[in-house]
């Protein structure tokens, strides 16, 4: 899975083998077109998290990559920055260490009569997602996501940061 639509895996394409080059992985973009100049929002994410200073290196190469591509006609902005807490689940594999978290959920089109679901992320069933929300569980087709956004626990949070600081030590 991967909610990312044509233009943005285009882009994609263009900016993932620079991001990885540079020793951080693409965790996921979203293209953005307020008043027709667009926005590229690129989040990036590593082992040992992501710094200011990260997110300033990785623009400036995707920025030249972009140059020289010249995906957009005229002008953009191009936004980077980690994933952050709340952070937006981009693709398949980005669910499974979310499993027993909160999760808010909106879908292309309607799903039993609604497209924004807030529940508990309880896994993956084929190529549904498991959302309970209150006393019902859910099957939300992957294919129909158009944003999913985890809400992290305060024990999440402090596991994340253990393994922050001992990738960091490892460094």
């Amino acid at each position: 899975m991967n909610t990312l639509g044509g233009k943005e895996k285009q882009l994609a394409a263009l900016i993932e083998s620079t991001v990885e080059m540079l020793g951080y992985e693409l965790w996921g973009l979203e293209l953005i077109s307020p008043n027709r100049r667009p926005t590229l929002r690129v989040f990036i994410d590593s082992s040992i998290g992501v710094t200011v200073d990260h997110c300033a290196d990785v623009s400036r190469h995707i920025g030249g990559v972009l140059d020289v591509e010249d995906p957009f006609v005229g002008e953009y902005t191009l936004e980077v920055s980690s994933p952050g807490i709340d952070r937006l689940v981009f693709k398949r594999e980005q669910f499974e260490s979310y499993k027993g978290e909160p999760i808010e959920i909106k879908l292309r089109m309607p799903f039993e009569g609604r497209r924004k679901f807030r529940g508990w992320f309880r896994g993956l069933e084929g190529d549904d997602l498991i959302v309970q929300v209150d006393d019902h569980e859910y099957l939300l087709p992957l294919n129909s996501v158009d944003k999913a956004r985890v809400e992290p626990t305060p024990q999440w949070i402090e596991k994340t940061r253990t393994a922050l600081e001992e990738a960091r030590s490892v460094e």
